[in-house]
């Protein structure tokens, strides 16, 4: 079992900026390869990006890229969502999820564990 919890959501304009970061306990974090994923209201789970077990590779949906950056730190058991130029249609409750395997993981349901979410509302 691994425990997720997010943090860093909030209120934020259009155009600025926001860290979203996560922080996992219990099984080893370095083994999973980790992602975020967000829904908005009214629409279903949605990828945003995943970041491999050693932090090499990652993958971002059409949506973000270019705005977004998925990071690790190892050591401190963190994963984190740089979000910039931030757009109203990012408006969601956005998910750490985790999942202890091989592979590049784009879909919600591939992920096995979860956290709580935190919500990110932006204003035009």
């Amino acid at each position: 079992q691994v425990q997720l919890v997010e943090s860093g959501g909030g209120l934020v304009q259009a155009g600025g900026s926001l860290r979203l970061s996560c922080a996992a306990s219990g099984r080893t974090f370095s083994s999973a390869a980790m992602g975020w994923v967000r829904q908005a209201p009214g629409k279903e789970r949605e990828f945003v990006a995943t970041i491999s077990k050693s932090g090499v590779f990652t993958y971002y949906a059409d949506s973000v890229k270019g705005r977004f950056t998925i990071s690790r730190a190892n050591a401190k058991n963190l994963v984190y969502l740089q979000m910039n130029n931030v757009k109203v249609e990012d408006t969601a409750v956005y998910y750490c999820a985790a999942v202890y395997g091989v592979g590049r993981y784009v879909t919600p349901s591939e992920y096995d564990y979860w956290g709580q979410g935190t919500q990110v509302p932006v204003s035009s």
